[in-house]
């Protein structure tokens, strides 16, 4: 079976077809993925709650047994009723166990939540040649899609919004599923009562997505989250944002930091320091731990390290990703030695 297109998959999705019992959902979506994955293995079993009906495996906790796979796939119920396995793959290579899979329907449905996989990956190439199979491909949504995802969602909460606010929003949104659903659900709260939502509501209350994901992943570099500020830096670039540009960002936070470390210890109060330094309120508090673990030296040497790395990206365009990730990894490692010497 082909890969399926378009509004046939936005059908699966809400109707599975039991013909087929592998379904592979991939792309580089990370959110609209699991999302999909998510509605698709609940819609699959009588009650998505019991954990002996919906079977979750991690492909990179499975270590070497991966025939466990097979044996869930094929294994019944004690009692009956519908079972579901949902696979979410990790840097692990568990081809081995899935192919039999495709060679032979199993049991029960197989759901596989996949990241980025290009055509040539042995798994999607396995899974649109076999017969009871079917892939999902998930790319961040376009235009023509986020109408109906705001409508959706408002919907769920009793509300609709105006052709203004909808336009504004499509404008705001797009590039990762689960950032959009956030978003949206944040105003939804915001506009709970109202008879709609307008362009002032959305203009009060809902982030620029590519700006939300700027803050995550300058909080999660100056906390020492290297984990988060990888997962940060993903979204960040899926969202178009050029990597000198990411670097930049980075850059001037740390400057303001810097100034506002200075004035700190020279015995201004941190509402003065904010208001010196334009902190929007709502980033208050995460201003104020990034000052409570970066000490002047340690800025100093933050600064030097974006500086290079702004610079590099300047000269070899082609390698700013990795020079970004780079410069991420080494600030956020010293953030955690910071914590770790507080602690």
């Amino acid at each position: 079976m082909v890969a399926l297109k378009g509004g046939d998959i936005d059908r699966f999705v809400k109707k599975p077809d039991r013909r087929f019992s592998v379904v592979l959902v991939y792309g580089p979506d990370a959110g609209l993925v699991h999302e999909r994955c998510r509605s698709i293995a609940r819609s699959l079993v009588d009650d998505p709650d019991d954990a002996f009906q919906l079977i979750r495996m991690d492909g990179d906790d499975l270590g070497g047994d991966t025939s466990r796979i097979v044996d869930e796939a094929n294994t019944l119920g004690l009692f009956g009723g519908s079972r579901v396995i949902w696979i979410r793959l990790g840097s692990r290579q568990i081809n081995s166990a899935i192919e039999p899979l495709l060679a032979a329907k199993p049991e029960n449905p197989v759901v596989i939540e996949a990241g980025d996989l290009p055509a040539k990956h042995a798994l999607r190439a396995g899974v649109e040649k076999s017969g009871h199979a079917v892939a999902l491909p998930c790319y961040a949504d376009e235009g023509r899609d986020l109408p109906r995802l705001i409508d959706e969602i408002l919907a769920e909460h009793e509300l609709k919004a105006t052709s203004d606010a909808k336009i504004l929003m499509a404008g705001l949104l797009g590039a990762d599923r689960l950032l959009s659903r956030s978003e949206i659900e944040k105003l939804a709260l915001y506009a709970r009562g109202k008879p709609s939502v307008g362009a002032e509501d959305v203009e009060a209350i809902m982030a620029d997505a590519s700006a939300l994901a700027t803050d995550m992943l300058t909080d999660a570099v100056f906390m020492g989250d290297s984990v988060g500020a990888d997962v940060a830096l993903h979204r960040s670039l899926k969202e178009g944002q050029d990597a000198g540009v990411i670097v930049a960002a980075l850059l001037r936070h740390a400057l303001v930091l810097a100034k506002s470390r200075i004035g700190l210890d020279r015995g201004q109060t941190m509402q003065d320091v904010e208001r010196q330094a334009r902190i929007f309120f709502k980033r208050s508090a995460s201003f104020q731990r990034h000052l409570s673990l970066w000490s002047l030296s340690s800025l100093e040497n933050a600064i030097t390290t974006l500086g290079e790395a702004q610079a590099a990206c300047r000269k070899n365009a082609a390698l700013g990703e990795s020079l970004v990730s780079r410069a991420c990894l080494t600030l956020a490692i010293a953030a955690r030695r910071s914590q770790a010497g507080r602690a």
